[in-house]
């Protein structure tokens, strides 16, 4: 049964738990590290194959995972939702990054890649997933506005219409692939990333063998501690960490992350290639942080606006009392937010 927009509502959502917390930072600062080692592993892997070997070492990290811990795989309508989380989050999301990223600045790349949230919130709202905000839609576009000012002097554009409208079809499938998390019923994360990565590695190689890419296993040392890097605390931790999030907080809030990675990347540039901290990024930083404070942290603003005068405050209804529970079914998928795993994943 996929979830319907009140369930996928709760208190947890609006003021995430410590434990939400610290894996949302856990994310970004992972996550960050992603671009640096990228770099390292595409100066010998074609960028579809490179893709496609990170991934399939992961799920198969993931499918071994699941056989020891014996977690029970994704069934039934739970299954679709692992499936297509892996067509757009993984198989069409990185297709068309990397197959836009060859002729695309980094910087532009980034400017439209920062869009995620923006899009995500829409979504979410178009699909009945979330409410519309005034706030979440303000703090995305400060947040928007950061990257710019940041990736700024990066912007050169000879980029072909093409390979910049495909970024932007990658920022979409990223975007859409968290609505999906959220819609369909949720199972234990890393049977979901199992079922998830498999899919887009598939999808991935089926795209090198159409491109023609030379398919070969690196050489150099450093090359496998970039795989090494990007398929385990890159794509294993973040992507299990990701779903722990997104299945605690609203799909607007967890895409966040897209907005903080590239600052962690570039902090660590500066460390550990001496590129420079320029005054851009220090200005354009506060812009992301304030944006994202504004969009996923800030209590309402309604809320802390003084009333009129003789007006009342009426306390907001409990969401059982929003949604009339229809038999047992309807009662637990209220209470699905206390329990993160539904048996056997269904």
């Amino acid at each position: 049964m996929i979830r319907t927009p009140a369930s996928s509502a709760s208190p947890s959502s609006a003021s995430p738990s410590s434990a939400t917390l610290a894996a949302f930072l856990a994310i970004v600062v992972l996550g960050g590290g992603n671009a640096v080692a990228v770099r390292f592993s595409n100066q010998e892997l074609a960028p579809f194959w490179g893709a496609t070997v990170r991934f399939g070492i992961a799920a198969a990290v993931l499918m071994a995972s699941v056989g020891l811990s014996r977690v029970p795989l994704p069934r039934g309508t739970a299954l679709i939702g692992s499936l297509l989380y892996g067509l757009l989050g993984f198989g069409g999301a990185f297709g068309f990054i990397y197959w836009g990223l060859v002729q695309t600045p980094a910087g532009l790349a980034q400017v439209i890649l920062a869009l995620v949230p923006l899009l995500t919130f829409l979504l979410a709202v178009a699909q009945g997933l979330e409410r519309f905000r005034r706030q979440s839609l303000a703090g995305a576009l400060i947040a928007l506005i950061g990257i710019a000012i940041v990736f700024g002097e990066r912007l050169g554009s000879g980029a072909p219409l093409a390979s910049m409208l495909a970024v932007l079809a990658a920022a979409a499938c990223m975007a859409e692939s968290n609505v999906v998390v959220k819609r369909f019923p949720k199972c234990h994360p890393v049977a979901n990333n199992a079922i998830a990565m498999t899919t887009g590695a598939a999808v991935l190689l089926a795209l090198s063998l159409v491109a023609g890419e030379p398919r070969i296993l690196p050489t150099e040392a450093r090359t496998w501690t970039a795989i090494a890097y990007v398929s385990l605390a890159g794509s294993v931790a973040v992507f299990s960490l990701f779903l722990f999030v997104i299945q605690r907080w609203t799909a607007s809030a967890t895409s966040y992350v897209m907005l903080l990675m590239p600052l962690v990347t570039i902090a660590l540039g500066a460390a550990l290639a001496g590129e420079s901290i320029t005054g851009a990024f220090l200005v354009g930083g506060a812009f992301v942080l304030a944006g994202v404070y504004v969009g996923a942290f800030a209590p309402s603003i309604s809320r802390l606006l003084p009333l009129p005068s003789g007006s009342t405050v009426r306390p907001a209804p409990a969401l059982a009392a929003e949604t009339p529970a229809v038999g047992a079914e309807a009662s637990a998928t209220l209470r699905a937010p206390s329990s993160p795993i539904q048996p056997g994943c269904a």
